[in-house]
């Protein structure tokens, strides 16, 4: 079951990346609503042609604007690739103003964001809200997103990359997380409280 933090306009822009977390976020909130979907390709090969196809599809079969933003840069030796990738990303959104833009993050994004963060002494909270950024499934885990498209037979992409643990982020998600919740199996119950009080922690 999708829980939503705060209430979403009738009209809202959607960051999809055609894997099942933001097309169960789109499929979820296609009806009765003016959307526009915004996917950035990031030219990085087969995998990065296959999502921008499927979301393409999926959008003309139900009738969504979609917006297609493109890299042709090779990355910068010496710098971090989810970095580069993620700032290119976000560098194409911050031109869409006119409307708040709908992420997929969600209760277990959350969790290894804390994680990564108090390694590095600096433990924080994805925010609900920047800017025109909204997050309002942070306290629905990622399993709801998975479920939904079994359920509704929503097609999504699994991203290669994400088996790679040689990405700080799959390092944590694949091998350290498991032991955070052996230590703590409340540790996504414990975050969610966080979230739905807005504190910061610590």
């Amino acid at each position: 079951m999708f829980r939503l933090s705060f209430k979403i306009p009738k009209s809202v822009a959607i960051a999809v990346s055609g894997g099942a977390d933001s097309m169960a976020v789109l499929d979820f909130l296609r009806k009765n609503r003016n959307l526009t979907v915004l996917h950035y390709n990031h030219g990085t090969g087969v995998y990065a042609d296959q999502a921008e196809n499927l979301v393409r599809k999926y959008c003309t079969e139900n009738k969504i604007t979609c917006l297609v933003g493109y890299n042709h840069e090779e990355i910068p030796k010496g710098v971090s690739s989810e970095a580069w990738w993620r700032d290119k990303r976000y560098g194409w959104f911050d031109g869409f103003t006119d409307m708040p833009i709908i992420t997929a993050h969600h209760l277990d994004d959350v969790a290894e964001t804390w994680l990564f963060t108090s390694l590095h002494g600096q433990p924080r909270l994805i925010p609900s809200k920047r800017e025109n950024y909204w997050r309002p499934f942070l306290t629905t885990r990622k399993k709801v997103f998975e479920n939904w498209c079994t359920k509704h037979r929503v097609p999504y992409i699994e991203d290669p990359s994400n088996k790679n643990n040689s990405f700080m982020r799959n390092y944590i998600r694949n091998v350290m997380m498991p032991n955070a919740i052996q230590v703590n199996p409340g540790f996504h119950k414990v975050l969610k409280k966080k979230v739905l009080s807005n504190e910061k922690y610590p």
